[in-house]
């Protein structure tokens, strides 16, 4: 569009300016037609070209007839001309050419510019010479011009911000299939549905279908990995229950050396299966599970268990909050920090729930127990670390919760809480 406009413009600047030049040259033409000389060689005649412009004084439009011989005299000029005068250029410096004509720019009188066309014609026998002198001004072409150059940009401005308008609305309509594709993706990704919707227009219909059959398929990946994951947990109870078992006939120490050793490895086990499970479900569709709820529930049941302590639970505020991820998961989770919690508290819990961001909600469990520092935060959180092995477990339930929020990208923080104690921060996806 801008390299028709400029084209165009400079085709017209072309035109123009031969029209220009062609009209000064037929003006000379009736000039010298309309002058003649006396027996005298007197310049005679009265020319009357047809243009108001040479009657107007100080119109930027001249004509003039000078004597080009020393047999010939007078000078005729335009009624314009109003007897000043406009310089002629040596003959030296501008020829004239074959058809002894001239042509060259010159200052006006109203500081424009003008075109000056001059010829010398011999008019009798006698050679009395005169030359002929026509001067139009070149801001008329000029303006000309600049009126033609806002024109053009006005209409080609028009049809270009037309076409892209048209363009713009094409666009939108012919990608507006796609973009119920990308919704559909993102129901399925968020768990609001399981496959992408069907009666897309022809060409974008094998897309859906092929992105169903891929969902389809990590589906069925995902149930095998978990039937794998269940019959692995079946295989494995029982030896561990027969180990238990035989931990009865064995007396003294050896016996609860026995039973703790198995249950060790039950726990150790059951870890992980549910990294198994886990990596499985990472393959697959987000889950939905919320938060409020599970929280609640296992609220109650840390409170029931620890009847001497106050275990409060602050969230109400976030009833709506969505984990991006399984109930089992968040209840292994929060379960753990609340059972470690329950263990070393002397007489308040303290469970608090927020959004963080956009994507993101915050799971913050404080006691006013004894609480950690420094090295022994980092301790704590290696696997099988106990730092008082005079307390029941395994010392797995903050390795399990690290792995479990690595999983599922989120972060697991130990710091001092408010209450005195450990402050456990858990921070997890969330599905809006």
């Amino acid at each position: 569009m801008f390299v028709a406009g400029a084209l165009i413009s400079t085709l017209y600047e072309r035109t123009a300016t031969r029209g220009f030049e062609s009209l000064l040259g037929a003006q000379l033409y009736n000039l010298v037609n309309a002058v003649e000389v006396d027996n005298k060689g007197e310049l005679q005649g009265d020319p009357d070209l047809g243009d108001l412009r040479y009657s107007r004084p100080l119109s930027g439009w001249y004509w003039e007839v000078l004597p080009a011989s020393a047999n010939t005299s007078g000078r005729l000029t335009s009624t314009s001309l109003v007897l000043l005068k406009i310089p002629q250029k040596p003959v030296s410096k501008v020829p004239f050419d074959q058809m002894y004509r001239r042509s060259y720019e010159e200052p006006g009188l109203n500081g424009e510019t003008l075109e000056v066309l001059e010829t010398e014609v011999v008019l009798d026998s006698q050679n009395h010479t005169a030359r002929f002198r026509v001067m139009g001004s070149l801001s008329s072409v000029e303006n000309d011009i600049k009126a033609f150059d806002r024109t053009l940009l006005f209409y080609l401005g028009t049809v270009g911000l037309g076409t892209v308008l048209v363009n713009v609305i094409m666009l939108v309509f012919a990608l507006r299939p796609l973009a119920r594709v990308r919704e559909s993706l993102a129901e399925v990704r968020e768990g609001r549905a399981e496959r992408l919707e069907t009666g897309l227009p022809v060409e974008i219909e094998p897309l859906a279908v092929e992105m169903n059959a891929l969902i389809d398929n990590n589906r069925r990946i995902v149930e095998r990995s978990r039937t794998q994951v269940g019959n692995l947990a079946h295989s494995l109870k029982t030896p561990l229950a027969i180990l238990m078992n035989e931990a009865e006939t064995i007396g003294g120490d050896k016996r609860r050396l026995v039973e703790e050793q198995a249950e060790r490895m039950r726990q150790q086990v059951q870890h992980y299966l549910d990294r198994a499970r886990m990596a499985a479900q990472g393959q697959g569709i987000v889950f939905r599970t919320p938060v409020s709820t599970v929280l609640e529930r296992i609220v109650r049941v840390i409170a029931k268990l620890n009847p001497h302590l106050t275990v409060a639970y602050a969230g109400a505020e976030t009833g709506g909050l969505v984990f991006a991820g399984e109930r089992q998961d968040l209840e292994e989770i929060v379960g753990n920090l609340l059972e470690n919690a329950g263990k070393w508290a002397k007489h308040r819990v303290r469970v608090t729930c927020r959004a963080e961001g956009a994507d993101r909600f915050a799971v913050i469990i404080e006691d006013d127990g004894p609480g950690l520092v420094g090295d022994e935060i980092r301790e704590a959180l290696k696997r099988g670390r106990r730092l008082d092995e005079a307390t029941p477990g395994s010392g797995l339930g903050l390795s399990i919760v690290r792995d479990l929020t690595t999983e599922y990208r989120g972060t697991l923080e130990l710091r001092r809480a408010e209450l005195g104690g450990l402050a456990a921060v858990v921070v997890l996806p969330r599905i809006r």
